[in-house]
């Protein structure tokens, strides 16, 4: 297909210094955008507001930070005075099986992927809301939707991603803002080099000799054109909630919600057998909200 390929939007993206991010970043640019490219160590997207002066602003953000974001936000809006979109990209992998992850390992990446996010966004819905418009993209992964054994922990922080985001598209559709999940696949970037490794045991390492089997046999996608199919979803008039980016989370994706859909099928007759005989003891009485 023949994807958009302007943007006159105000993009602010986290973790614009590497992979999908830095991608991302230099294809709004490309498009004719502007973008607020933000990352804990701002020197990695300094680069961009030098070449791009006009249309690129760089801002430092630590996802882990509240005031950083803050500031990040307020950076941008003097830069530009608004901002479109906002790419909650910032994130981190890990590798380790349910029972080898330490509770740091696993508190890090909740803290990382889902608490950042919502500090992110609950930072700059106000700013949005009062513009009347605007979109979210929240990345989360192809195993936001389905898990493997041995990013087990990775995983539900994208699960969670994807929750929360359901949640938020139907809260803010009344502002006029629009929510995204964005469910990238295998892409060619920095992120499994920076993957967290837990101490990997030797009771699991034919879990993890088989996750790597996995990945040594998967063809990895361009992020440029990842970079340039989101934004085609942002300037497209068609509503999209789901964006699986690439063949391999196509695929996978909707492999496992028809077999998701084909068990609850099977077992439909004992999930409803569950309803009181009598009609009247099903209503439950709930507080009242003023």
């Amino acid at each position: 297909m023949d994807l958009i390929g302007k943007t006159n939007k105000v993009w602010f993206i986290t973790g614009a210094s590497t992979g999908l991010g830095r991608s991302l970043a230099e294809e709004v640019i490309a498009a004719g955008g502007k973008v607020i490219a933000t990352a804990r160590n701002i020197d990695k997207v300094k680069d961009l507001q030098a070449k791009h002066p006009s249309q690129a602003h760089a801002a430092r953000l630590d996802v882990a930070d509240a005031d950083s974001i803050t500031a990040a936000i307020q950076s941008g809006l003097a830069a530009f005075g608004k901002i479109d979109v906002v790419v909650n990209n910032a994130g981190a992998g890990s590798l380790a099986t349910i029972e080898d992850a330490s509770e740091e390992l696993i508190r890090a990446q909740f803290d990382t992927n889902v608490f950042g996010l919502l500090r992110v966004t609950r930072a700059v819905l106000p700013v949005l809301r009062k513009q009347g418009a605007g979109h979210i993209l929240n990345i989360g992964s192809t195993v936001g939707r389905l898990a493997y054994p041995a990013i087990g922990i990775y995983s539900s922080t994208k699960f969670a991603v994807e929750g929360l985001s359901e949640a938020l598209t139907q809260e803010v559709a009344p502002f006029g803002i629009k929510v995204i999940v964005v469910e990238p696949g295998a892409f060619m970037t920095e992120f499994g080099s920076n993957i967290n490794r837990g101490d990997l045991s030797e009771t699991y390492m034919p879990v993890y000799s088989a996750l790597m089997q996995m990945f040594e046999t998967t063809d990895f996608g361009d992020p440029q054109k990842a970079a340039k199919a989101m934004i085609h979803a942002v300037e497209s008039d068609t509503a999209i909630t789901k964006l699986a980016l690439g063949s391999d989370a196509y695929e996978s994706i909707t492999t496992k919600l028809k077999a998701d859909l084909d068990s609850y099928h099977t077992m439909k007759d004992l999930s409803v057998s569950t309803a009181f005989d009598d009609p009247a003891k099903a209503k439950m009485k709930l507080p009242t909200i003023v």
